[in-house]
């Protein structure tokens, strides 16, 4: 098992870890129009989840941009990028960014 750090300094994650082939346990977070979505609500497709602090942050922003342009390219794949973002922010930065391929999703406020 690979370790995990910070700044150089080892980090305890909490939580059974994810491995390559387990399914994805459900969840639910805020859509930009304020509905809770769960992992469930995308049954059917394969689905691809980034997970990012926030969207107005230079690498986060540079990945879901990316992410947004390949999935122009994919059929039956849904792209999810949650974020601790306010729906109303990650609205207003799909805007400014053409992000039109991918479903942003808030993890802030919920309870899992």
């Amino acid at each position: 098992m690979a370790k995990v750090t910070f700044q150089q300094d080892p980090v305890t994650l909490l939580g059974q870890e994810i491995k390559e082939g387990d399914q994805a346990p459900n969840f639910t977070v805020l859509s930009n129009d304020l509905k809770e979505v769960n992992l469930n609500d995308y049954k059917g497709k394969v689905k691809l989840i980034s997970t990012v602090p926030s969207l107005d942050t230079g690498v986060c922003s540079e990945e879901t941009k990316r992410f947004n342009e390949e999935a122009s390219k994919l059929e039956n794949v849904q792209i999810l990028t949650i974020s601790m973002d306010l729906p109303y922010a990650q609205t207003r930065w799909c805007a400014a960014n053409g992000i039109k391929n991918l479903d942003t999703l808030s993890d802030t406020g919920m309870q899992n």
